[in-house]
């Protein structure tokens, strides 16, 4: 069906609009955290694939990270592994990390890349030990209570965080016409396996590339005030103020935290935003409205 005068001249007008940010984002990185109901609703599914497929299509490089932590734990359930959390993450056996790597290396990355490579991108999907990108030390839990003299340590098994990555893997992928899709899955210098947050790989990715932006999808609206109206423009010193007053506290604290540490490590920006709405990262990236929080580390 054709579209109506109207309904053109909105559209001429939406990509004039887009046409200062189009300029300014050309042959830059972006590193996309690809999580919450954008990974489950298909509508939004289809949605981000096309977003990925346009920003590579217009010259700027995405690089998308993934989790898929209900999809672990339904696979878990299915097998009849209990599925036990220390501060929020998920102890992983040698048994659970099996499950790990078989949904996220493998159902998980595979749809999305597949999702990508349908709408007509060339998406790549790895792990961290393809190429050796990823090199992971176990994560060390601590837990102080009264009654102990110093802090208990808890084994969370095959839980780890980021100690290198192989940038030339990434490099050589977006030079080309690969979109890379990365599975939050480390390697030790053993050679075995680590389930990492794929927010905090995102952040280091998007550390390691200085990045233009990290974006962080999320299941809300962004980053909210005391009184629940979303917070756009911030200085990392008025996202250190939030946290000090408790405006930003408990499951938010890590995001946030990893969304400074980017910025701090020169990433120009980092996002969270809205993942619940159609083409969220297209409209953060190319309206002046936005849909979620901006971070930068400008003074203020």
């Amino acid at each position: 069906m054709p579209l109506t005068r109207d309904a053109a001249v909105n559209t001429a007008n939406v990509l004039s609009q887009a046409l200062p940010y189009l300029q300014r984002f050309v042959g830059k990185t972006i590193v996309v955290k690809y999580g919450g109901n954008a990974m489950i609703d298909e509508e939004l599914k289809s949605s981000f694939a096309r977003d990925m497929v346009m920003l590579k299509l217009i010259g700027i490089n995405p690089i998308v990270v993934h989790g898929g932590g209900p999809q672990i734990g339904e696979l878990l359930n299915k097998l009849n592994i209990e599925s036990h959390f220390v501060n929020g993450m998920r102890v992983t056996t040698t048994e659970t990390m099996d499950v790990v790597e078989m949904v996220l290396g493998g159902l998980v990355n595979k749809s999305i890349v597949t999702l990508i490579n349908q709408n007509g991108g060339n998406a790549i999907g790895l792990t961290g030990k393809d190429g050796q990108l990823l090199h992971a030390r176990k994560l060390t839990v601590t837990k102080a209570t009264p009654d102990l003299e110093k802090p208990e340590i808890i084994d969370i098994g095959h839980v780890g965080e980021v100690s290198s990555i192989n940038v030339k893997v990434l490099e050589m992928l977006t030079n080309s016409d690969f979109i890379p899709v990365i599975a939050p899955i480390g390697v030790g210098e053993d050679g075995a396996s680590y389930n990492i947050n794929a927010d905090l790989v995102a952040g280091k990715v998007a550390e390691v590339l200085k990045a233009e932006k990290l974006i962080l999808l999320t299941n809300i609206a962004g980053l909210m005030d005391k009184q629940g109206q979303v917070l756009t423009g911030l200085s990392t010193k008025q996202v250190d103020d939030l946290i000090a007053d408790g405006t930003i506290y408990g499951g938010m604290l890590p995001k946030i935290q990893c969304a400074l540490d980017a910025v701090h490590a020169g990433v120009t920006s980092a996002h969270i935003i809205d993942g619940r709405v159609a083409h969220s990262t297209l409209l953060e990236l190319f309206t002046d409205e936005g849909v979620g929080t901006l971070i930068t580390n400008r003074k203020g």
